[in-house]
């Protein structure tokens, strides 16, 4: 049912998007409008909630507990583990916002700040901090415990309806959990779709700008083609080969472009923003958690962090179920903090070098890369390398790396939807993963052609909405069964360490009973003598 539903329900988005383009254009609009109307307010508190929780998770108790028990042992390295966190959390976001939004937010600022100012340049990079480190992974950090959880501790099947059972109980078979999971499918559909068609937008007009190649619809139409080509056999080959190794390259690939960049670019200038941004970042924390525009009615928040909160929450049940995947055996602690901490950092760098080398050029270089960016946030990558030495080179690497954060998160969401539409906890059948991966082609297609980043900005909004109110139900879901795990825990060591008192005293009285045995066999032996 939840398979049937789901594709139908996406099925119909397509035909919509590609049939009349405008009108649901138009509707996307109106709905998101709505959404934020009424629930903008909630992104905000329900995010900062979920990252109090896991920090209180982290440094708890709970925190040793071990996803798949206490004998539990990784699957993968360390090193594998986070490369593919990274890959299937953010690949082709980091890159396409990388220098695109600190340069957006230096033009059009938050909190009503003067535009192209050094004051603007500040509240730029801090609010790339904000929306691309601890929050986002604290969402997928919930998810991806909570599944891991409930999969390998409580023997569930691997739904998202499954984490809600110790509060609606046997319910999550029924009708109430076929509809939690077929929303989850379809946020995550929706939310995997809007990634891939901002990759798809970000690899065309970079070969715009290195080979002269149209950067049209129909080019787009063509790196989907081959994307899904190349996503459908890398999620043919399964987990421990093509996504594995997918996703090692990807941290390969990544680290060679921020290393040139830092080494070609304006290396001071980039550890100067990095330090200067995370002092900002840690201290203004709180008040960008949860800022609102009342009063001045600014569609800011709504069009940069709620934006990015609703993303993050859309893309948590896929992202969570990939986790979930391949944490088996870690302590909940060092999920936590490998999810959260971890690869906020290297957003922090990563920002740090595009963001601080875009405004670098921009203020100090005096390049009018803002006329670029009215183009279009795509070109503002590209346009940045040009002005680097080895401008041909790294625009190669950029464009070879989006193309294989599009295919990782193309062949992992092929994966994990396949299995979040399946009532088994085994890997889902080929022909399942086949519907999926062109589903989420035809998603990335139907939202382009109805108004591209717009479109899929609106959509992915209000497709969230929903979720969002899932997430609050799972942290109070989770914390009732950590506790009690750990209650169970705690009763078998107690247990256990009764047992091997027990046992002590009874060797002990043994060999007590034993030494007076020897020592009268001793006394009959010297009073025979």
């Amino acid at each position: 049912m939840v398979f049937r539903l789901s594709v139908a329900l996406l099925t119909l988005l397509v035909l919509a998007g590609v049939l009349a383009p405008r009108e649901f254009g138009a509707w996307s609009q109106r709905a998101q409008a709505a959404a934020l109307a009424g629930a903008g307010w909630m992104y905000l508190v329900i995010v900062l909630g979920v990252v109090v929780f896991l920090g209180f998770l982290a440094f708890s108790p709970l925190g040793t507990l071990r996803i798949g028990g206490r004998d539990a042992e990784p699957q993968f390295s360390r090193g594998s583990w986070f490369a593919m966190l990274f890959s299937a959390g953010m690949g082709i976001g980091l890159v396409f916002w990388g220098a695109a939004e600190p340069l957006s937010h230096f033009q059009r600022p938050p909190e009503g700040l003067p535009p192209q100012t050094p004051e603007a340049a500040r509240a730029a990079m801090r609010y790339v901090f904000f929306h691309w480190g601890l929050h986002p992974w604290a969402i997928y950090a919930l998810m991806g415990l909570a599944m891991a959880w409930f999969q390998f501790n409580r023997g569930s099947r691997g739904q998202v309806s499954d984490l809600l059972q110790p509060l609606i109980g046997q319910r999550v078979h029924g009708p109430a959990g076929k509809l939690v999971d077929v929303m989850a499918v379809v946020a995550t559909a929706i939310g995997v779709a809007t990634t891939l068609g901002l990759g798809a937008g970000h690899i065309t007009a970079g070969l715009h700008r290195v080979a002269g190649v149209s950067s049209g619809f129909s080019t787009q139409l063509v790196v989907i083609a081959v994307a899904f080509v190349l996503y459908m056999a890398s999620s043919a080959s399964g987990l421990d080969r093509g996504i594995k190794w997918l996703s090692n390259a990807n941290m390969a690939l990544a680290a060679l472009l921020l290393a040139l960049v830092i080494v070609l670019g304006p290396t001071g200038f980039i550890f100067e923003t990095l330090t200067t941004t995370l002092g900002g970042y840690l201290n203004l924390l709180p008040s960008m958690s949860l800022r609102m525009a009342p009063f001045s009615q600014s569609a800011w928040v709504g069009d940069w962090t709620i934006f990015y909160w609703a993303w993050w929450i859309a893309w948590a049940p896929f992202v969570g179920a990939f986790f979930a995947r391949i944490s088996y055996g870690r302590t909940v602690r060092e999920f936590v903090v490998g999810v959260m901490l971890g690869p906020a950092l290297v957003s922090f760098l990563w920002f740090s070098a595009f963001g601080g080398t875009v405004l670098s050029q921009q203020i100090i270089g005096h390049t009018d890369l803002l006329a670029v960016l009215d183009q279009g946030y795509q070109y503002v990558l590209f346009a940045m390398l040009e002005h680097l030495p080895m401008t041909v080179l790294l625009s190669w690497v950029a464009i070879v790396l989006l193309l294989c954060f599009f295919v990782t998160s193309g062949d992992s969401a092929t994966l994990v939807l396949a299995s979040m539409s399946s009532e088994s906890a085994d890997d889902p059948p080929l022909s399942r993963r086949i519907v999926w991966g062109m589903l989420q082609a035809g998603i990335a297609v139907a939202l382009l052609a109805a108004g591209g980043l717009d479109a899929l900005q609106a959509v992915v909004i209000v497709a969230a909405l929903p979720f969002a109110l899932l997430l609050a139900a799972v942290v109070v879901s989770l914390r009732r069964v950590l506790r009690q795990d750990l209650a169970g825990q705690d009763r078998e060591a107690r247990q256990l360490r009764q047992a091997e008192l027990r046992w002590l005293a009874q060797e002990r009285a043994q060999n007590a009973v034993d030494n007076e045995r020897a020592r009268a066999a001793y006394r009959e032996s010297v009073d025979g003598d």
